[in-house]
């Protein structure tokens, strides 16, 4: 109600001036016929505050008695008398005279009457008129203009409000697109002034632009393609490849909305109102001085400012840019992705090792900016020398074992025992146990360490040649069968292949079992190849040979005996014929 009170009083203000009597006896005539006018119920009238009490406000109008105004119309919101003796007021005549004499006046009336009569005149003058957002309603805000009034939130600003909030409670201009007094009903546009600003400052900026210009605007939109400038009523537009001499992520990222910037105008087409500008324009190209400055062996110290899958990228300085790829970041780590060793914003040190001025490439390396730790491994560690550490990581395919800071060296499964073939290492080692190894190589130019463990012991099989002669038999257990034939465990870690055909005809691999005892015949072995090859059926020919021997020694003995018992019965039988053959002659 203040408000609309205010309005009316501005708008009878105006109205009041506009009736000023000219100079001259024209003037003079016209006024005092205005005064001699006999008042009528529904004029407007401007009077003076002669007495307040505690339920009326006495007006004096210049009639022959005074007006009455309720007093509750000079309250305000928090019941605080705006009206003071000598004030003057504009009011409604509502009634001439009561049957008490009175004039009934309104001052609510009054100011509701002078409000619709300026939204007219606003509205036909396609004038402004001021007022406040107090509340976001449903497609829009109720605004107080002395009387509650409807914004469209298209009709809020130039571009779509994300958030609706932040305009209430602030006081604009507004024009009237349109309005029902019948209804009550008033649609304003704050949009509508900004676009009339926006068209005057455009012209006035249009006959200011050249090419070559630097000027300072403002970001009003971010896209990936780049940045959208306000220079004054007309937007450039600052692609991507304008922004930096080096390269450069999302615009958002280095960009904000409302952000104030210095622009160049790098071409300007004025019938079509486009504008191209740039940032990097306003400082040299850093890439036409870089060979000069950062020649291959130089130590240069950057900020990372961006990473892809194979590296970091890191400002050198402002729009010079050099990579440094996964492998040149770590001696003696193997670096998957250059997050597991830099964060955005880090700063680092690194080596220049080339520089490509035409396709603006900068190559960089961090670790060949420090000593190499391989180069003092060999010499540390020669082959042959025992270590001692930790198991910092095990595998299918071995064990890591902690050498020197970033440095691992590497127990192959096949490197770990003589005597059996280690399937899993977990088996046998815990992550963190201590073990003692043999240097067996150390390849720099891999960054290679390899350990052995079993080479710490003797090997077994350098004492088989002289252990198992061809020929043998010996006892042993059953450990694997296969369709070829049988292992057979001869002592730890030595085993012999019994091959099917090594079987006697008459048994086959079915009869057999893991864990079985068997007895068989050495018939080769191989130090070279690690292997013994043992045979049942050599074993069985070469006992039925020892026993036919046996029995043919027994037999040549037998027969060798019988002999010399018939020589000696015939000699014997020969003797006697002799002596009977003498007494018959006698």
């Amino acid at each position: 109600m203040e408000e609309l009170l205010k309005e009316a009083a501005k708008t009878q203000g105006e109205m009041t001036e506009s009736k000023q009597p000219t100079q001259g006896t024209g003037g003079f005539m016209d006024s005092y016929e205005e005064s001699m006018k006999e008042i009528q119920e529904g004029n407007l009238i401007k009077g003076t505050i002669i007495q307040v009490d505690q339920e009326h406000v006495s007006v004096d109008i210049g009639y022959k008695t005074e007006g009455l105004v309720p007093i509750r119309e000079f309250l305000d919101s928090n019941g605080n008398l705006l009206a003071n003796v000598g004030d003057e007021v504009d009011v409604l005549l509502v009634r001439k005279e009561t049957r008490d004499g009175n004039v009934i006046l309104s001052r609510e009336k009054a100011a509701r009457i002078m409000l619709w009569n300026r939204i007219k005149k606003v509205h036909q003058e396609n004038g402004t008129i001021k007022g406040r957002i107090v509340s976001k309603v449903k497609g829009g805000f109720s605004v107080d203009i002395g009387h509650v009034a409807f914004l469209p939130a298209s009709q809020v600003d130039l571009r779509p409000v994300k958030d609706l909030e932040e305009f209430v409670g602030t006081a604009h201009e507004f024009k009237i697109l349109k309005y029902d007094r019948k209804k009550e009903n008033i649609v304003l546009s704050r949009r509508a002034i900004l676009e009339e600003e926006r068209n005057q400052l455009r012209e006035k900026t249009l006959q200011s632009l050249q090419e070559g210009t630097v000027m300072e605007g403002v970001i009003k939109n971010i896209t990936d393609y780049g940045l959208f400038v306000d220079l004054g009523g007309i937007d450039g537009l600052v692609h991507v490849t304008n922004l930096s001499w080096g390269k450069v992520g999302h615009p958002s990222a280095s960009y904000k909305v409302d952000e104030r910037i210095p622009v160049k105008i790098l071409s300007f087409d004025r019938e079509k109102g486009k504008i191209s500008l740039g940032i990097k324009q306003l400082t040299p190209d850093p890439w036409s001085d870089a060979e000069r400055k950062y020649p291959p062996g130089t130590k240069i110290t950057g900020r990372v400012v961006s990473f892809k899958e194979y590296g970091a990228f890191v400002e050198v300085e402002k729009g010079l840019e050099g990579l440094i790829h996964v492998s040149e970041m770590s001696w003696t780590r193997k670096v998957g992705h250059p997050n597991q060793v830099l964060k955005i914003a880090d700063t680092v040190e690194a080596l220049v090792l080339n520089v490509d001025n035409t396709n603006k490439r900068l190559s960089l390396s961090m670790k060949q900016a420090q000593p190499n730790p391989w180069d003092a491994v060999a010499e540390k560690y020669p082959v042959g020398t025992v270590i001692e550490g930790k198991i910092k990581n095990i595998t299918d395919f071995g064990l890591f074992i902690g050498i020197d800071e970033g440095i691992d060296g590497l127990v192959h499964v096949s490197d770990m025992a003589w005597a059996r073939k280690v399937k899993r290492p977990s088996d046998l080692y815990q992550k963190g146990q201590i073990v003692r190894a043999l240097v067996l190589k150390v390849d720099k130019e891999s960054e290679r360490f390899s350990l052995g463990i079993k080479q710490l012991i003797p090997d077994p099989w350098d004492l088989v040649p002289d252990k198992y002669k061809r020929g043998m038999r010996l006892t042993g257990k059953v450990t694997r069968i296969t369709d070829f034939g049988l292992f057979v465990e001869l002592e730890e870690g030595i085993e012999g292949l019994l091959h099917v055909s090594e079987l006697p005809e008459s048994q086959g691999l079915s009869r057999f079992q893991v864990d079985d005892v068997i007895q068989a015949e050495v018939i080769n072995v191989s130090r070279k190849d690690q292997k013994i090859g043992l045979s049942i059926k050599q074993m069985e020919e070469s006992s039925e040979k020892d026993f036919y021997k046996t029995y043919v020694n027994t037999r040549k003995e037998a027969t060798s005996n019988l002999g010399e018992l018939l020589l000696k019965q015939m000699v014997s039988l020969q003797g006697k014929g002799t002596s009977d053959s003498e007494e018959s002659d006698k």
